[in-house]
């Protein structure tokens, strides 16, 4: 749709013939340095504002990470406050919003320095960071190599629990059918919702920051498009005619069943249900990657997989196997 505009002039560092890149813009100063940056909104998906504004932190500064860097040097905010709410509702979710975002920003290093601030249907939150670093500081997105494994570092299944959560608590002809044949019970909606709210607020700074120490040849993050859209994306960027076979999908206890049950089809064991803030997925030699894993799964405390490998593929294609492994992942998070 945007391809005859001509955006972009083919300066971007990390991508192939420097085309506009896959989570952030990555270009060299006329200093000498590399900025890295990216920006990304959310809007409401949960009950908190607060977690709203955590998770909305967490979701923009993941590109970031993607590009393996472990420091962002500074946070602009962008915030739309809910003409819709009474004034005092509207003070009280604004200010949660924020709070909930300033605190991501503070456990991520970094800090707001500015922004802009809107009137809006819904509120919204985001914002845009950025990292000042220096020629090595960075993994490139387009060196994935044959042979190389496939490692995801946060469970797939984040829009299947916010939606039977919204589902559960509007008790809706859906929870009510998935009750009636006992696919789900109000236990198992809330475990799964509080899985999926501890995954999409959790930062992806310790997975960014190891990927240059475990020596990483590319990687992107998981959101929008579904595990296999980018891996999909991912593929199409590589500089070697590469592709991708996905042998394992990790995902948040319960959510295969709610996907095998025919109440709504979010695709995602074909590898198209959106994540929201969800994991890095990495390519890097399998020795490093069960490094990788071990070391991230002692900083974080949750697990990281290896979901894959990288064939040689003149079509570039990203593929879910047909006998994928699907694994349910328990919430192991307190908070």
């Amino acid at each position: 749709m945007l391809s005859s505009l001509g955006l972009g002039d083919g300066q971007n560092m990390g991508t192939t013939n420097g085309k506009i890149a896959l989570d952030c813009s990555v270009r060299k100063t006329r200093q000498g340095h590399v900025c890295i940056s990216t920006t990304d909104f959310f809007f409401p998906l949960v009950d908190s504002p607060y977690l709203q504004g955590r998770i909305g932190a967490a979701n923009v500064l993941s590109d970031l990470y993607a590009e393996g860097v472990g420091e962002c040097d500074f946070v602009l905010m962008l915030l739309a406050a809910c003409r819709e709410m009474k004034e005092e509702e509207r003070n009280i979710c604004t200010r949660e919003m924020v709070r909930g975002f300033n605190d991501a920003c503070i456990e991520a290093g970094t800090v707001v320095t500015g922004g802009q601030t809107v009137i809006n249907p819904w509120p919204v939150i985001g914002g845009v960071a950025t990292t000042i670093c220096s020629e090595g500081e960075y993994v490139k997105s387009d060196g994935a190599q044959v042979g190389d494994v496939v490692v995801l570092t946060k469970p797939l299944g984040t829009q299947v629990a916010v939606n039977v959560h919204e589902w559960r608590v509007r008790k809706t002809p859906k929870w009510a059918e998935l009750t009636k044949r006992k696919i789900l019970s109000q236990e198992q909606a809330e475990d799964m919702m509080h899985a999926a709210v501890c995954s999409m607020s959790r930062l992806n700074r310790h997975g960014g920051s190891l990927m240059r120490k475990y020596n990483a040849h590319a990687g992107t993050d998981v959101t929008g498009f579904g595990i296999l859209g980018h891996a999909q994306n991912l593929m199409d960027n590589q500089r070697e005619a590469v592709g991708m076979e996905i042998h394992t999908l990790p995902c948040i206890a319960d959510t295969p069943k709610v996907e095998g049950s025919g109440v709504l089809d979010f695709r995602l064991l074909k590898g198209y249900s959106a994540e929201t803030s969800g994991g890095l997925m990495i390519c890097m030699k399998e020795e490093d990657a069960v490094e990788y894993c071990k070391e991230l799964e002692e900083l974080d405390g949750e697990p990281a997989w290896i979901i894959g490998r990288i064939i040689e593929n003149a079509h570039r294609k990203a593929r879910i196997l047909e006998d994928v492994k699907v694994l349910e992942i328990p919430c192991t998070s307190s908070s």
